[in-house]
């Protein structure tokens, strides 16, 4: 049997253990959180930065944006449009090179192609299926007939009417 000494030592032990927890784990999540300050030589370079990391998607969270993603990859996107927006590049040939490395997936707004067809028409067409098989499942009449009454039927009248 445990005695309610050694079970106060045994509660006090825990409570330390947690707190060391606490404490070893406490720096590893302020460091995960903490953002990096980036420099542009000008606001027109900020803008640039902010509008197209808002443009582009995450392709590991794929619903969000770069700008909104917590992921390592966005991270090394963020990094990569960082780098071509200080060294002069323009919106378009950032856009062009992302493009070309990860596919049209890495745009939110990916053109209209021919590739891109189903994205884009999918689900308008998909919409009209299912209106017209509404419209058409409302409208139809539906025929209600007697069933043929059937000999045993019969049969249980005319001994009922006897």
């Amino acid at each position: 049997m445990v005695n309610r000494k050694q079970q106060t030592v045994v509660h006090v032990l825990l409570i330390q253990v947690c707190v060391m927890l606490f404490v070893l784990l406490m720096p590893a999540s302020s460091a995960h959180s903490a953002e990096t300050v980036l420099k542009f030589d000008s606001d027109e370079q900020a803008a640039l930065y902010l509008r197209l990391t808002e443009e582009f998607r995450c392709l590991k969270c794929q619903n969000q944006n770069l700008a909104d993603s917590n992921a390592d990859l966005a991270q090394d996107l963020r990094n990569e449009i960082y780098d071509a927006v200080i060294n002069g590049q323009s919106r378009d040939e950032i856009a062009d090179y992302l493009v070309a490395r990860y596919g049209d997936f890495v745009l939110y707004r990916p053109p209209v192609k021919r590739v891109t067809y189903l994205l884009w028409f999918g689900p308008f067409v998909l919409l009209l299926f299912a209106i017209i098989g509404g419209w058409r499942l409302i409208s139809s009449k539906p025929t209600i007939t007697a069933p043929e009454p059937s000999e045993a039927l019969e049969d249980a009248r005319r001994r009922l009417n006897e």
